[in-house]
């Protein structure tokens, strides 16, 4: 956005304006970002949870295989500070360990998948005719299979595997819709004058794709990798809750939330701390999301702060 700053010159002579160097879209969305209450809220909150989940465990004098026979389901206490479960283990311990890994899973899978529905929906939206039919079609079927059900017959396999086998799947399985959105906005890129001019000029496709359409709609791109990291975080959780993710003696929030859950009325803390560390730290993922997009699509709501 470029504006006028006026120059004062000697006295009798012609006032002159100097014209300032416009601003880019980065500093636009940087600058609506800083203003918004919801962004910093969220981002506190968020790098609070990474540094619990990297350094979490460097003041704790317990790791999260350690048993300790004389605190045997001990309620929190100075020694344990989240208590201990039927064996001893520190739960504390124990719920860093699974936020760092279902953190490292949300973290990797949801831009990835975003990543994948960038290259996969520019290309139908580019090229149009038998490759987008032939790759709709594909899409299509993705989203009518239960993509549960799949899960539930590969759970032999995955439960063989490490958990990159649960980042694969979440990949495989999270790309489609946000596909279908970015092959809508390249039809309507394509045609556009430097997309038209890259093309006469004889640049090639996959360059025109990564320099010219891409770009273009980075913006929600950005988004949906920022909402895939709680989806993906909540669908990892889910997964291992039900034993089909995660297995033990692995740890993760979705694993000790299946620990916890049939003694939550007897022995709250097994339970209620994995699950407060889990809803807040999407929380935050989630008050991010949602100042970054109104920060790029101003009119994408009203304003809330």
């Amino acid at each position: 956005m470029a504006t006028d700053i006026p120059i004062s010159t000697e006295p009798g002579t012609e006032v002159v304006s100097k014209r300032s160097k416009p601003t880019s879209r980065a500093m636009l969305i940087w600058r609506r970002l800083r203003s918004t209450p919801r962004f910093w809220v969220g981002g506190i909150l968020l790098a609070f949870f990474v540094l619990f989940a990297l350094f979490g465990n460097t003041i704790n004098i317990y790791s999260p295989t350690d048993q300790d026979v004389f605190a045997l389901n001990e309620p929190p206490s100075a020694q344990h500070w989240f208590g201990t479960n039927t064996i001893g283990q520190d739960i504390y311990a124990q719920t860093v360990v699974g936020l760092q890994k279902s953190l490292l899973i949300g973290i990797i899978a949801g831009p990835c998948a975003s990543i994948l529905a960038a290259i996969i929906g520019s290309t139908a939206g580019y090229f149009g005719g038998r490759v987008e039919a032939i790759i709709v079609w594909f899409i299509n079927l993705l989203l009518v299979l239960p993509s549960f059900f799949i899960l539930v017959l590969m759970a032999p396999l995955l439960r063989q595997l490490s958990w990159t086998a649960i980042v694969v799947f979440l990949v495989l399985f999270g790309w489609m819709i946000m596909a279908q959105v970015v092959r809508n906005q390249t039809k309507a890129i394509k045609d556009r004058d430097f997309v038209r001019a890259a093309r006469y000029m004889g640049v090639s496709a996959p360059k025109i794709l990564s320099r010219h359409i891409i770009p273009n709609v980075a913006s929600i791109l950005i988004v949906d990798a920022t909402l895939g990291v709680v989806s993906a975080i909540l669908a990892e959780t889910s997964l291992s809750y039900f034993n089909l993710g995660i297995q033990k003696p692995d740890v993760s929030i979705g694993t000790l939330l299946a620990d916890g859950s049939g003694a939550a009325a007897t022995r709250p803390w097994l339970f209620v701390f994995p699950a407060g560390v889990l809803v807040l730290m999407l929380f935050a993922i989630s008050l991010m999301a949602d100042a970054l997009r109104d920060a790029i699509d101003p009119t994408s709501g009203v304003n809330r702060d």
